[in-house]
């Protein structure tokens, strides 16, 4: 699977279902990606004002964020 196609499947989920929270080990993709690898990921979500961490570790969609392509290095 593309990291471009694994970025719209996460963002996809969080719009599809408002108000969803996971956790680092839910939010971690399926596909066997590595755990550094999906942190990344989760990061440049953040980066981009998709996703907010809460402090209890949650990830959740930041008001009003819309889905965007994303470059990923």
């Amino acid at each position: 699977m593309r990291i471009d196609d694994v970025l719209q499947r996460i963002q996809g989920e969080f719009v599809e279902m408002p108000g969803l929270r996971l956790t680092p080990a839910q939010a971690q993709p399926p596909g066997g990606l590595e755990r550094d690898l999906c942190d990344a990921l989760l990061g440049a979500l953040m980066d981009a004002k998709f996703l907010a961490q809460t402090r209890d570790g949650a990830f959740v969609r930041m008001e009003g964020a819309s889905p965007r392509k994303l470059a990923f290095a």
